[in-house]
């Protein structure tokens, strides 16, 4: 994202009522401890590296809202 990045558009979703707990998977391509404490301090549901495949993306997913069919 150009304008934003996903820790701030992670603060601004859960700061409205109407979007405070839908569910929230974090795809970065940083992996330093302190973003992901940052993260999960604003509720990051998920959160998952860069590159990774369809695989992972689909287990991230599936820990948060249920099994895909």
């Amino acid at each position: 994202m150009d304008d934003i990045d996903g820790l701030t558009l992670l603060k601004v979703i859960r700061k409205h009522p109407r979007t405070q707990t839908m569910p929230f998977i974090m795809a970065t391509g940083r992996s330093d401890k302190e973003q992901v404490k940052e993260a999960i301090s604003f509720g990051v549901n998920n959160y998952i590296i860069k590159p990774f495949d369809a695989m992972t993306m689909k287990k991230r997913i599936e820990a948060v809202i249920g099994a895909l069919t």
